[in-house]
């Protein structure tokens, strides 16, 4: 196993398990502080994606209406399934095909094959195995659950400081539910210069400036128990 790791022919595919197991890591520490750094990356995501990914379809020519990156994007269904969680398998796929690779190659040969030249087909493998789990995944997430929202029908919604404090030129993170009982998380700044938000505060999301939703304390009663 320690030969496999430090092996300079597998580098490519140890860091890639390696990132895998850090952002498994952050989201568990993230989560267990009340965030979610899968569902904050989410919502940095075009508005286009957000459960507009047709799973039976292939890769569609371009229309002019969207970029590249958005087309790779739809390939993998994200937006069907959460961004983090094709790149885990993404990160975990071409990690095994490269080890397993290199691992039969040394077998009939004598010799790994150069980890530049091994990674040309462990990611071509590794995209094909990430689009076929994402596409699986996306069949078995409820539809209720993966209904499209723009991220502008967030304003006029409640939502709760969830990491730190939040001051103006300072946004932090909140969570927010939206009319089809999705939770999201969003980084919140003051509308008022002079406001901080704690963590824990309910705050009235007014506007959004650059990805970022400007907000007020929620001190209407029926606001908070909306």
């Amino acid at each position: 196993m320690g030969q496999i790791v430090t092996a300079p022919q597998n580098w490519p595919f140890v860091v890639a398990l390696g990132v895998m197991l850090g952002l498994a890591l952050m989201e568990t520490l993230i989560l267990a502080l009340g965030g979610s750094l899968f569902g904050f990356v989410d919502d940095l995501l075009p508005d286009s994606l957000d459960g507009d990914v047709d799973i039976d379809a292939d890769v569609s020519v371009a229309d002019g209406s969207g970029g590249m990156l958005e087309q790779v994007l739809g390939w993998f269904a994200i937006g069907r399934v959460p961004f983090l969680v094709a790149v885990i398998a993404l990160l975990t796929s071409f990690g095994l095909i490269g080890l397993a690779l290199q691992g039969g190659v040394r077998m009939l040969t004598g010799a790994a094959l150069p980890s530049g030249l091994a990674a040309i087909p462990a990611f071509v493998g590794a995209a094909f195995t990430t689009r076929w789990l994402a596409l699986a995944i996306a069949r078995i997430i409820p539809r209720e659950e993966t209904s499209a929202v723009s991220r502008d029908s967030f304003i006029g919604r409640v939502a709760t400081i969830t990491l730190g404090s939040a001051r103006m030129g300072e946004p932090t993170q909140a969570r927010l539910t939206d009319t089809h009982g999705q939770t999201h998380y969003v980084m919140v700044e003051p509308d008022r210069a002079a406001d901080i938000l704690a963590e824990g505060e309910r705050v009235l999301l007014v506007s959004r400036v650059s990805g970022v939703f400007k907000a007020i304390r929620a001190e209407n009663e029926a606001l908070l128990d909306g």
